[in-house]
């Protein structure tokens, strides 16, 4: 291991270890094997839909499970929430305020306005999947009344130093488990491909599936032609490895971070018993100040509990974030195939290290093509000879295949011995008195995190005096201290017995057992809200919900929409103001020149249209340094907007030119009334998700009633993910200028593939997405303004689609829509991958 062995440095306050538990047996696992806290989620709202979770009952259980053995429950409701759930997502608040949830993890803003005023006191976190990682994020999370925050992975140790500045509110971050490919909640692409939501638990992870780079010329309107594969031996090209900052824990413990987070709640309980003891037990030991180093033992378990090859991750700086050559579980490398019988169905196994198969281990022979890999279990125990032993195989493996160690049913075992052994008890100290021979016990018990709880006890008996054997100061000491298989355990005890007394042991045993259950229901009980808050909590509920009263269905058209275009040239802004778009996006495809901004600007000035600038999904600290500087003198230049798509990037622009129009990008994840009412004094427009089906965005249009704008994605091919993962540098080393590049699935769909001006990777969609026959539709929802993705299509796109959206949006008004099946003509002649209605048509699954 190249990690060398460090020296102590003194005590240090440990981070809190978050634990994943996705079924009642993975909580009972993370308890046993030492985790602070664990996150899980009900059956409800969670972004982890195909995981076991907890019924309401089971959810109960858990969090006085948990509290009585110290440790503490968050629970997820961050899924993106439809309006029509707003008045169970309160009711469910309610509920989980009651039930004594320490905290609640929320992606949506609306949701997260919604705790807010319902069940203030009820701790609020910031999901991953808000997508937060800047400092002015974190600040503005911090104001909204989160008390923490789930950084995005891609945020290093450098930048959360800098984003710690902010007070009042902790950072959490990922220390082990699986990586997304793309930024947390910017994920749409196992949508858009089978409507399995990601923003809705249900992600297929497509990211695993095998893809081809391809490379062609561009048409006039950006579409590929002659379109080639690009060879290469590695598939799966969006699949990442898995993190593991354990052999570098100690930079991360001393890092201002308050949680490290072990992700898995689709994992078993051994696995959670496996990773949670290793990181408890090294996490212990940097506390301490003790020397620490990671163990060679400990990384072999981590890897037989589940690899994808490891990585310390973008949080660490580490280069090798990517493993495109298969998606599943690695395990451990036993050795190499030397030779294979066929008779007796056994390979013969070159041995590299001092691993060696047991009976009941899993085995994978993998031969480069993962679709080739051939599993095994060992039966018996296997000799091994000069090095080398003999695997039962059930079919043929070429000499020369590697054979990996996947399951190790030893491990498997001594997670299981974790998980039966004692639990962690909680400390009391007790002092027993007498009153006329009444037994009085006071206990003080130590909370976790909090004041101490005292607690009064007056036993329902008296203890007579003893006609010839009284008990003794040490009987009735014992057996008061016997706490076995109770979740307390007796620090202290301060007997002030008078003497001469006696009570059948029996009695004396029931009188422990009332006493530790009211101890018992003493701690759950101080981890609730009392009576009055309850009451109080509820009847804000009630009026929130009454509030949320369906508005009235589309009537008349109350505006008709103007037309918006997203480019990433200045050809493209002539083109589309020319075509009639009355609002130009301009993201330039390079880093910014401000000079390009103001020529922009001054096209659009020309023809009565607006330039907004719109700034990258993902706004790092070198891009708000350099950009919002720019903002004043822009906006002197005629510059009428600044789109983001996060809550940092919108502090930054107002704190720089406080005039400027915010727009509001489809990354925001606007989905219900509340959202929108929650932006509606920040944003002048914003775009509603691509995720959202008419009905849901009918509403949404309706409640909104203008304040903020709503503007609707009508065309283009959905930017489906953004990514720090430079693919195209991966496979060309530098970008080929001008040329379409895309990925190919095994169907045959091409997705686009293009850059932000910070270089990271933008996939689209495989098929445009094309709305032009429901404008009628849109109109009478109220919707003002409709949008056409042109980045990366070129002008002649830009410009046309606009003119065919400003024609049809004519005709609307005319009274005229039998127009639009000839337009729709027009725009399939002209699209990528074909045309779609998308979820705005089909919706989405329950």
């Amino acid at each position: 291991m190249p990690h060398e062995h460090l020296q102590g440095t003194g005590p240090v306050k440990p981070p809190e270890l978050l634990a994943p538990a996705g079924s009642p047996e993975a909580l009972a696992a993370a308890v046993a094997a030492g985790a602070d806290a664990v996150y899980l989620a009900g059956r409800r709202f969670g972004a982890r839909h195909y995981a076991a979770n907890f019924s309401d009952e089971e959810l109960r259980s858990a969090v006085d499970y948990a509290h009585l053995r110290g440790v503490r429950v968050y629970v997820t409701v961050n899924t993106l929430v439809r309006d029509a759930e707003l008045p169970d997502v309160a009711r469910y608040l309610l509920w989980l305020y009651e039930t004594g949830a320490d905290a609640v993890l929320v992606q949506d803003a609306g949701v997260a306005s919604l705790a807010r005023e319902v069940v203030p006191d009820l701790p609020l976190h910031a999901s991953t999947q808000m997508t937060v990682h800047n400092r002015e994020g974190v600040a503005r999370a911090a104001r909204e009344g989160f008390s923490r925050v789930v950084l995005a992975r891609e945020v290093t140790l450098a930048e959360i130093e800098d984003i710690a500045e902010a007070e009042g509110i902790g950072v959490e971050v990922f220390a082990h488990g699986a990586l997304c490919y793309c930024y947390s909640g910017q994920c749409l692409l196992s949508s858009v491909i089978g409507g399995r939501s990601g923003n809705r638990g249900m992600c297929a992870q497509p990211c695993r599936k095998p893809y081809r780079f391809v490379i062609g010329d561009k048409d006039d309107y950006g579409r590929p032609t002659d379109l080639r594969a690009v060879p290469g031996e590695e598939h799966y090209l969006l699949s990442t490895r898995d993190l593991a900052v354990y052999p570098s824990l100690d930079r991360i413990a001393r890092a201002p971070v308050a949680s490290l987070k072990i992700e898995g709640r689709m994992r078993s309980p051994e696995y959670v018993a496996t990773v949670v003891g290793i990181y408890r037990r090294a996490l212990d030991a940097i506390a301490a100040g003790d020397p620490w180093s990671p163990s060679r033992e400990d990384m072999r378990d981590l890897a037989l509990a589940f690899n994808r090859e490891f990585t310390e991750g973008y949080i660490l700086g580490a280069p090798d974030i990517m493993a495109r050559d298969r998606p599943g579980n690695r395990g451990v490398l036993l050795g190499t195939v030397t030779g294979y019988d066929p008779r007796r169905r056994e390979a013969a196994v070159r041995l590299t290290g001092d691993l060696v198969p047991h009976p009941g281990d899993g085995l994978a022979f993998c031969t480069g093509d993962p679709d080739g890999d051939v599993g095994a279990v060992v039966r018996g125990t296997p000799a091994v000879k000069n090095g080398t032993v003999r695997l039962g195989v059930g079919a043929p493996v070429r000499v020369g295949a590697r054979a990996f160690l996947t399951k190790s049913a030893d491990l498997e075992e001594r997670a299981k011995r974790v998980m039966a052994k004692p639990l962690p008890q909680i400390p009391i100290d007790l002092s027993v008195t007498w009153e006329d021979g009444t037994p009085c016990l006071e206990a003080t018990v130590s909370m976790c995190g909090g004041e101490p709880l005292r607690v009064l006890y007056r036993a329902d008996l008296a203890m007579e005096p003893a006609r010839s054997r009284p008990l003794t100061r040490a009987q009735i000491a014992e057996h008061l201290g016997k706490t076995g298989g109770t979740p307390f355990t007796v620090r202290e005890m301060d007997l002030r017995y008078p003497g001469g007394l006696f009570l059948p042991i029996g009695e004396l045993n029931r009188l422990r057992r009332g006493f530790l259950e009211k101890v018992g229901e003493a701690v759950l009980a101080a981890r609730r809200p009392g009576p009055d808050a309850v009451r109080a909590a509820r009847e804000r509920v009630e009026a929130a919900i009454s509030r949320m009263k369906r508005p009235a269905g589309p009537g008349e058209a109350k505006r008709l929409p103007s037309v918006s275009v997203y480019t990433d040239t200045l050809d493209g802004v002539e083109a589309a103001v020319r075509g009639g778009a009355r609002t130009v996006y301009l993201e330039p495809c390079t880093p910014v020149v401000p000079g390009l901004l103001e020529d922009a600007a001054a096209v659009c000035r020309e023809e009565g249209a607006d330039l907004v600038w719109k700034w990258p999904s993902v706004t790092r600290r070198g891009f708000l340094d350099m950009a919002a500087p720019l903002l004043p003198s822009l906006y002197g230049a005629g510059v009428h907007g600044v789109m983001v798509s996060g809550m940092g990037a919108l502090d930054a622009v107002r704190r720089s030119e406080p005039r400027m129009n915010i727009y509001g990008a489809a990354g925001l994840n606007v989905w219900n009334h509340r959202t929108t009412g929650a932006f509606s004094a920040l944003f002048l427009r914003c775009t509603a998700s691509p995720e959202l089906p008419a009905a849901d965005l009918s509403r949404l249009a309706e409640s909104a009633g203008g304040a903020p704008e709503l503007e609707v994605i009508v065309q283009g091919n959905i930017e489906a993910m953004v990514t720090e993962d430079r693919l195209v540098a991966a496979v060309f080393g530098e970008e080929p200028a001008d040329r379409f590049l895309g990925l190919e699935d095994r169907r045959n769909r091409v997705f686009p593939l293009r850059h932000d001006g910070e270089g990271r990777t933008c996939i689209a969609n495989a098929v445009e997405t094309c709305l032009i026959d429901h404008l009628p539709g849109l109109a009478g929802m109220g919707v003002d303004a409709v949008a056409i993705d042109a980045r990366g299509r070129g002008p002649r796109y830009a410009g046309e689609m606009a003119r065919i959206y400003r024609e049809g949006i004519d005709a609307v008004g005319r009274g005229d829509p039998g127009v639009l099946s000839a337009l729709k003509d027009e725009v399939r002649r002209r699209a990528l991958g074909g045309i779609t209605g998308g979820h705005f048509v089909r919706g989405l699954p329950e």
